[in-house]
This record gives structure tokens, C-alpha cells and sequence, in this order.
């Protein structure tokens, strides 16, 4: 696979002014510094980070919406903002709450207008809004007024308006905001179908989870800065959180002698007298088979699990660091 997005020393430079007394000082906000990435083509891409930390920015500029101070980009051969009128054409965006849809028609109508913009054929058009419709149960409200959806139909409704030209790549800013559990779950597996069709897709998302389930690599900037472009499973090494190994004991044994709250001690292990449950923190120099082969000769066991570090634990690790 290519290159499909490639990023050189990418910055973007606001110019605030505050009033002090009876003049106005002015200051240089850096909301993104010198930041460099490629994304490879059929890419599912996370970029995450706190608030305020440039991703926004990030993504305003490999839109083409804003002109970033200096640096490079290049999406599909085209630099976003030197040629955008091209670029769009192949390009499906969600940002946030920022509507595309016109709030006092239909959704329908919506959709029609898209199709007269992005200039769709007539077959084209049918056939990608019969997928977009059925796919994302959008008929119980597609003749609704926009105005008159809730938070998670709107939501549904943008996403299939982002995709009404059939682009290559989207770019997805908390796409799942508002969906209930149901809703959300079928979201999420119509943007893994997208992916393994083929499409190149980047999503802003503060929910880590809808990262795990779907992103294949991860991008995190902190302060405009990019700290990690990697795997999950690379990001979770470089952490170096322990496992943790979680063990019920059977009814007759709850409580520990002073060998078993030893062993506890050895392993920076507590004990949940109400639950029966013990924790112990298991890190990689450590063998579990060992251990296991301990904890079963000196308590009586009913149940026990290795739970590996969530991915809300492992970023806010490499943000404190």
C-alpha cells in the first residue's frame, strides 16, 4: 500500500490579542507544532488527544479548511488547501456538531442538494442512498425536517451525508456523539464495513473505546505536538502498565492467613474481603504460569482472569509522562 496521506512539519500559529488596561497585548498560540505522519492507503486511523491539543486544527488542515502556517501536506496527490475544489470531490468529513445538512428541510431534500453539489449520476445517487438509508436505519425519519431530529438521528444523518459522492477517505470527528447503545454498536460496524471495502478513514473520537474496537493504528498529539503514531498493542508496551491478574476465592477460604497476605505483599496484591477477590499487578518480567502455579497451592480458588491495561488507562499513562 501507498502513502495516501503524507505530512511534513505541519504547523498552524493563532495570533490572540487580550486587552490589558488601556492597550492590547498580543501573544502567538503554537496549536500545532512540527508534526509529521503517513497514513498508508485502506488506513483505519485513531487521533486522539486531550482538549485543546490540536486535532481539530490537524484536521481543519488536511481538509483544507484552514492554511497552516508552514509545513507540508498531501492527501490522494492533492494539497488540501492549494486545491480544494478537486479535493473535496474525494473527501467525507463529520466535524463534531457543525451540521452539513440544511436545518429546515427534509433529510431527503438534503441529500438531493449534496447530489446536485458533488455532481452524482442518477444511478450512482440511487444506489448509494438505498445502501446509506437501509445500512444506517435512517427511514423511520428520512422525510423528517432536520431541526426535528434528535442528537443521535442527526448523527446518523450527517455520517450518510458524508458519504452520499462515495469518497475515499473520511474524516470523522466523534461521529458516535449522541448514539445509544444499539445505534451506536451498528455505527460502528458500518465504519469497519467501509474499511475493509477499502476506504481510508481518520477519526477524532474522545471515546476510547469506539478506538479499540475499530483503529488499526493510533496518532496522539498532546500540547500540538505528536507524541506516538503505532499500533495499540506497541502503544500499551511503551506504557508498561501491568496486567492485572484477578482471582475469586471459594466461600470457605475468605479469609487469608498471614503466609497468603505475604504473597499479597510480595506482588503489590489487595484483597476485596466482600467480593472474595484477590487483585495482583503482573508485570511483564513476571511469569504468569509461575505464579498461577503459587496462588493455586496456597488458596483455594473458584475463578481467576489476566485483565490487560484498557486503552483510557494507557493514554492518560502517556500523557502524565
Amino acid at each position: 500500500m501507498s502513502d495516501y496521506i503524507e505530512v511534513k512539519k505541519l504547523c498552524k500559529t493563532y495570533t490572540v490579542y487580550k486587552r490589558k488596561k488601556l492597550r492590547r497585548e498580543k501573544r502567538l498560540i503554537e496549536a500545532v507544532k512540527d508534526v509529521n505522519f503517513n497514513v498508508k492507503r485502506g488506513e483505519f486511523l485513531g487521533y486522539i488527544g486531550p482538549n485543546g491539543a490540536g486535532k481539530s486544527t490537524t484536521i481543519k488542515m488536511l481538509t483544507g479548511i484552514l492554511t497552516p502556517t508552514s509545513g507540508e501536506a498531501s492527501v490522494a496527490g492533492y494539497c488540501p488547501w492549494k486545491h480544494r475544489k478537486a479535493y473535496v470531490r474525494n473527501l467525507g468529513a463529520i466535524f463534531g456538531q457543525k451540521t452539513q445538512l440544511w436545518w429546515d428541510l427534509p433529510v431527503k431534500d438534503s441529500y438531493a442538494v449534496l447530489k446536485a453539489m458533488y455532481k452524482v449520476p442518477d444511478g450512482k445517487f440511487r444506489n448509494q442512498l438505498n445502501y446509506l438509508v437501509e445500512r444506517l436505519e435512517i427511514t423511520e425519519f428520512y422525510s423528517q425536517p432536520v431541526r426535528q431530529l434528535s442528537l443521535g438521528q442527526r448523527m446518523r444523518a450527517e455520517l450518510a451525508a458524508s458519504l452520499i459522492h462515495d469518497p475515499e477517505i473520511l474524516f470523522l470527528d466523534e461521529p458516535t456523539i449522541g448514539l445509544d447503545v444499539v445505534s451506536k454498536h451498528g455505527v460502528l460496524k458500518f465504519l469497519r464495513e467501509l474499511n475493509e471495502n477499502g476506504k481510508t478513514i481518520f477519526l477524532t473520537t474522545h471515546d476510547l473505546n469506539d478506538i479499540e474496537t475499530l483503529c488499526k493504528e493510533i496518532l496522539i498529539i498532546n500540547h500540538g505536538k505528536l507524541i506516538y503514531k503505532g499500533t495499540l498493542s506497541d502503544l500499551k508496551k511503551m506504557a508498561g502498565l501491568p496486567r492485572l491478574l484477578k482471582i475469586r476465592l471459594k466461600e470457605d477460604s475468605f479469609r487469608l492467613n498471614e503466609e497468603q497476605k505475604n504473597i499479597l505483599d510480595d506482588y503489590s496484591g489487595y484483597y476485596n474481603e466482600e467480593n472474595r477477590e484477590i487483585t495482583l499487578k503482573l508485570f511483564d518480567s513476571q511469569n504468569p504460569a509461575e505464579l498461577a502455579k503459587i496462588l493455586f497451592q496456597k488458596f483455594h480458588i473458584e475463578d481467576f482472569k489476566i485483565q490487560e491495561p484498557g486503552i483510557e488507562e494507557v493514554v492518560k499513562d502517556i500523557y502524565r509522562n
